[in-house]
């Protein structure tokens, strides 16, 4: 007998990649683009810094809830309305600029709310697409990473394009990037595939507590997650230090620290489509041990590099690696979280893994500039550590992180379906 394949296998994951591009690509031109239309409008470098702090604001507490409503009300639909909205908000937004005055109160007071209210819908249609995805991975068995790496992908090039697409569609006018914006979030909206919600979801528990309940009953995950948190705060250093490093420590320009971001993120780009290969050939446990080691010897490799050229080799392999581990831990994440709780604990496990980027800002602020080199060497150290660890309790766990039977893919292969408990 042979199975029918999942719709959500193969060809039928074309619209989950286009809804999370479109999204993705709105996301990331919104939060780059504010800034900058906040300083075209107002000349005020203060009212810059408050709009990035009003649109990150909303985005944190975003995950207080985000995960409960996918949970309760099913995360295709959470999505697709999430990005209705938005489109309809932008949209209004970009009516209102084209007939106020090119700068004043009023117009502020537009592009600071607009900026709010498109961080907060950013976050709550990430964790309703991350659950989507997890549940299209559930379908593939063993093969769920290359959903993940798809995913890492998409987020990779939207932050490469992201920047490069708002200052343009600036150039044009406010209007046209809050137009463009709109039409993007509308794609995702209509790209969205639906997803079936239990019967009893919405009288199933399902918040903040219930997530962290489930994060401390599943211990492979809270390994996995302690490893995810140690990588970025060394991450977050680096990135709060880059621009100290590259213009006081060597005497480069402004203009070089965007350089610098811009060949790690084409170097993460280029080793998350490796990493679906080699995960394919070598399975998950040996990129993932690889990506790790590598990655913390290019923290060591940033912390000690002795001039430009090799800071931003060691800062360009650091980031590749930080790619390949982001598939490895974003694969295992999706098959350790239980699918009745999946948007509540992802929301908890996004929060904790943020947590150390505000910290690793302060330790940065605190160290001054001659001692940053030491903090990136302590912070190498500390991760080498932790996601050693890290790995050894995985394993300590490892029936809990290995697929189910690819069923659906072996019939989507033809090839005949072993029983469940069959060696």
């Amino acid at each position: 007998m042979r199975l029918t394949p999942d719709p959500r296998c193969s060809g039928g994951l074309a619209p989950l990649y286009l809804a999370r591009a479109a999204d993705a690509l709105a996301s990331t031109t919104a939060t780059y683009a504010i800034p900058l239309l906040v300083l075209l409008t107002t000349g005020s470098t203060a009212l810059t810094g408050i709009a990035f702090l009003l649109e990150w604001t909303p985005r944190l507490a975003a995950f207080t809830f985000a995960g409960s409503l996918a949970d309760r009300f099913g995360a295709g639909h959470v999505f697709r309305y999430t990005n209705f909205v938005r489109a309809t908000m932008v949209a209004l937004a970009a009516g209102l600029l084209t007939v106020l005055p090119g700068a004043g109160t009023a117009t502020t007071t537009v592009v600071l709310a607009f900026g709010a209210v498109s961080g907060l819908l950013a976050e709550v249609s990430f964790v309703a697409v991350e659950t989507l995805a997890a549940e299209a991975g559930r379908h593939l068995g063993d093969q769920a990473h290359r959903v993940q790496a798809a995913q890492t992908g998409i987020d990779q090039g939207a932050v490469l394009v992201g920047p490069l697409l708002g200052g343009v569609l600036l150039l044009a006018g406010p209007s046209v990037l809050l137009a463009v914006v709109a039409l993007l979030a509308m794609t995702a909206a209509a790209a969205t595939p639906g997803d079936s919600v239990p019967a009893d979801a919405q009288h199933a528990p399902s918040s903040l507590l219930t997530g962290w309940r489930t994060l401390r009953r599943t211990p492979a995950l809270a390994w996995l997650i302690g490893g995810l948190a140690a990588s970025n705060l060394a991450s977050g250093v680096l990135q709060a230090a880059a621009p100290i490093t590259v213009i006081h420590r060597f005497g480069y320009s402004t203009a070089s620290v965007g350089a610098v971001w811009s060949a790690a993120a084409v170097a993460s780009l280029l080793t998350v489509i490796a990493a679906r290969k080699a995960i394919d050939r070598w399975s998950v446990w040996p990129v993932g041990a690889v990506a790790a080691a590598v990655s913390t010897l290019a923290c060591f490799g940033v912390a000690l590099a002795p001039g430009f050229a090799a800071y931003t080799a060691a800062v360009a392999v650091l980031m590749a690696a930080e790619g390949a581990l982001t598939v490895v831990l974003r694969t295992l994440r999706a098959r350790l979280i239980p699918a009745t709780a999946f948007g509540s604990t992802l929301a908890v496990t996004i929060i904790v893994v943020l947590l150390p980027l505000p910290v690793a800002g302060a330790l940065v602020a605190v160290v001054p500039a001659s001692g940053l080199p030491h903090l990136l060497l302590a912070c190498a150290a500390g991760q080498g550590v932790v996601l050693t660890a890290c790995f050894r309790g995985l394993r300590r766990h490892r029936a809990a992180c290995e697929p189910p039977p690819s069923r659906v893919l072996a019939a989507h292969r033809r090839e005949p379906v072993q029983p469940v408990d069959a060696p």
